[in-house]
């Protein structure tokens, strides 16, 4: 008994002893564990343009609403839905009976009036004749002349109310006034129209270029004008790009055409208004987008990569730089904001300093590492396949013996057993 509990604690403690032998110097003595290996992006200070994206929604350059300007039932519309459209284009047309009437009534007017006038105009210059033979009084004289001026009067009456009415004859065929996109007709052949209705009969948007109205608040127009002061920077051309509803970003880049001078009282914001081009007809009107508009540029700033920049308790953003002598430093930076996925540092950092991106977790401020600048994987580079770990023929315990304490002493035992069983003959 005594010699089989002696083989089962000798086989447990021989390939402890074996495992403890082969265990490297550091993990023994902490003083002496080599410099931990971190990843490292060295910054490399530059002019950056600060930009702010702006929710907005599109607008059409030009609109315009079609109405009819006489009244009458709608004969026929001449044009198709969802199509281009020139000024002069003839879009609907209305009953002309009434209006031919009224031109030709007008007409007989005139003709009566200018027939009128030449009447008028003979009898003074008959009376004005026997004026001079001193035959016709001076009073005679005088309504005979005032007689003539009123004919002529008449005539000129007459001819205005033929124009009219040859206006209203015109007016019963609708053309457009914009060139642009027609939408959908909001009536149909056989309506009743009446001039100045308050439902349009359709609308025509300009689409090429387009408007796009953001708004901003007060409190960002004052921070950038005061950083453009501060470095002495002059107004930029203040592009713009746009950022569609499915994230994508829009092809043609867009400029800022005016801005409201008016905060509103409500909201504390003003409202801008950028134009793009449109040839391709994607921007349509009501349509949201985020514009990205450059503000101003930062001077000898860095990117910093979002990856090596954290916070501390007070919410502070910190990052974990290397300096000569590879050891590990905690600065606090400035951020002024993202772009893509850096911060813009304005302060904390300096040129050629190197940010921990990677390995951030094992290390902390004062310890001595091993910086390895990060490489930027060739596009089409494929990851190779880690290679599995080949087994250790050491000596040390087989994995299935490292378990927990009942299948170590399971697995100790088993040998033993079988070497007891072995020799109780010989006993």
């Amino acid at each position: 008994m005594f010699a089989l509990s002696r083989r089962m604690a000798i086989s447990v403690i021989l390939p402890l002893a074996a495992g403890l032998s082969c265990m490297p110097a550091w993990a023994q003595d902490p003083a002496q564990m080599p410099p931990q290996p971190v990843t490292v992006v060295t910054l490399h200070a530059q002019d950056v343009a600060l930009t702010t994206t702006l929710p907005g929604r599109v607008t059409a350059s030009a609109e315009a609403e079609v109405r009819p300007q006489v009244n009458g039932i709608v004969t026929e519309r001449l044009f198709d839905e969802g199509s281009h459209v020139q000024v002069g284009d003839p879009l609907f047309r209305i009953d002309a009976t009434t209006y031919e009437a009224a031109v030709a009534q007008a007409e007989a007017a005139v003709a009566q009036a200018r027939a009128q006038a030449e009447a008028a105009r003979r009898e003074a210059e008959r009376v004005g004749a026997l004026r001079d033979r001193r035959v016709a009084s001076e009073s005679t004289t005088e309504n005979a002349i005032a007689a003539r001026d009123s004919a002529e009067a008449a005539v000129k009456v007459a001819e205005a109310q033929l124009l009219t009415a040859r206006i209203e004859l015109e007016r019963t065929t609708i053309q457009a006034e914009l060139d642009g996109e027609i939408g959908l007709a909001q009536t149909s052949q056989g309506a009743l129209v009446t001039a100045g209705q308050a439902n349009p009969l359709a609308v025509i948007r300009k689409l090429d270029p387009v408007h796009v109205d953001v708004t901003q608040s007060a409190a960002e127009i004052i921070r950038f004008q005061r950083q453009r002061a501060a470095q002495d920077q002059e107004r930029p051309a203040q592009k713009v790009t746009l950022r569609l509803a499915d994230g994508t970003e829009y092809a043609h880049e867009g400029r800022l055409t005016a801005a409201e001078p008016y905060v509103n009282e409500t909201t504390g914001v003003v409202t801008l208004r950028m134009a793009f081009a449109n040839p391709e007809r994607i921007l349509l009107p009501g349509m949201y987008v985020q514009a990205v508009v450059q503000q101003t540029t930062a001077r000898n700033v860095l990117l910093a990569p979002q990856e090596g920049v954290s916070r501390d308790r007070r919410g502070q953003p910190i990052a974990l730089v290397v300096n000569a002598d590879n050891v590990v430093e905690q600065r606090q930076l400035a951020i002024l904001q993202d772009s893509g996925n850096d911060w813009i540092v304005s302060e904390g950092l300096a040129d050629g300093d190197r940010i921990i991106v990677e390995g951030v977790q094992k290390i902390a401020p004062g310890m001595t590492v091993a910086p390895e600048e990060r490489q930027t994987p060739a596009p089409d580079a494929q990851p190779s396949p880690a290679a599995a770990p080949e087994p250790a023929n050491d000596g040390a315990q087989p994995a299935a013996a490292q378990g927990t304490g009942d299948q170590a002493e399971s697995a100790a035992q088993s040998p033993a057993q079988s070497q007891a069983g072995a020799e109780t003959p010989a006993n």
